[in-house]
């Protein structure tokens, strides 16, 4: 079975998404974005942020290449910008051997700076170990240093953080509870909800240009900046020059994002 026969649909986005553009239709350049197993791991509408991340790319005047990895295949052989998202334990379970295969790669990808936006589920398996409710230890991959433990009790609602790409919003469902290791930096301190572990006031983590984040929504629509942050950075990354935006009219998205700051704030 072919990658393509495999692909999940993306609501709005247009067919041949996945094939580079013609020569010279390149526009301000080539972003390849990778989401990974979309079919096992992209419940909650994780999907979205592809979705979101692939309009923007071109409302910028570039252009994406958006890839879908699932299980057994060949990981892409570019790669500016990876995504993943949350899934069920049996999802997890599904994608466990595959990521250990191409683990080598993403942390290499990692290291060399390709921004990554990592949610729930591939969070916890980005991060050095999920331990589960029956205490069995499964390990991750190592790029952050944050450790989840399974529990019975999930952690649902919304959720406003305070990050370095100003208030971020979003909607939290997860029963992990996750821990970050000495030196670990949080992706974002919480205003209101329960972030990580609904104790310390930290939420996800961040290394790098690696996020990882418990946040749904999905995160990137109802963020622009932090989508455009993503963006600038895969940008510079496949074009090897500065990020070139265009003025993008995101009225809509910043009034819903008030609101809910204020709603939930003040």
């Amino acid at each position: 079975m072919s990658a393509a026969d495999l692909d999940v649909p993306i609501l709005g986005e247009p067919s041949g998404s996945a094939l580079p553009a013609d020569p010279g239709a390149e526009g301000k350049g080539e972003i390849h974005l990778v989401h990974l197993y979309p079919r096992e791991m992209s419940i909650y509408g994780d999907l979205g942020n592809t979705r979101c991340l692939a309009a923007r790319i071109r409302r910028h005047g570039y252009v994406p290449v958006v890839h879908q990895h699932h299980p057994g295949q060949d990981f892409p052989e570019q790669a500016h910008l990876v995504v993943g998202g949350g899934g069920q334990d049996s999802g997890q379970s599904k994608v466990e051997e595959d990521l250990a295969r191409i683990g080598d790669r993403l942390r290499s990808l990692a290291a060399d700076g390709t921004p990554m936006l990592m949610i729930c589920g591939m969070y916890q398996l980005f991060g050095k170990a999920f331990v589960t409710v029956q205490g069995e230890r499964l390990p991750g991959l190592g790029i952050l240093d944050v450790t989840t433990q399974g529990n019975e009790k999930r952690m649902i609602g919304p959720i406003v953080l305070s990050t370095d790409h100003g208030d971020v919003v979003g909607y939290e469902n997860h029963s992990g509870s996750t821990t970050l290791g000495a030196g670990q930096a949080p992706f974002g301190r919480v205003r209101h909800g329960m972030g990580n572990n609904g104790t310390d006031g930290t939420e996800g983590a961040v290394t790098g240009h690696v996020i990882g984040s418990y946040l749904h929504g999905p995160i990137l629509p109802a963020n622009p900046r932090l989508a455009d942050a993503l963006i600038g950075w895969a940008a510079e990354l496949a074009t090897g020059r500065d990020f070139e935006p265009a003025s993008l009219d995101d009225e809509v998205a910043r009034q819903a994002h008030s609101r809910q700051v204020r709603r939930l704030v003040g």
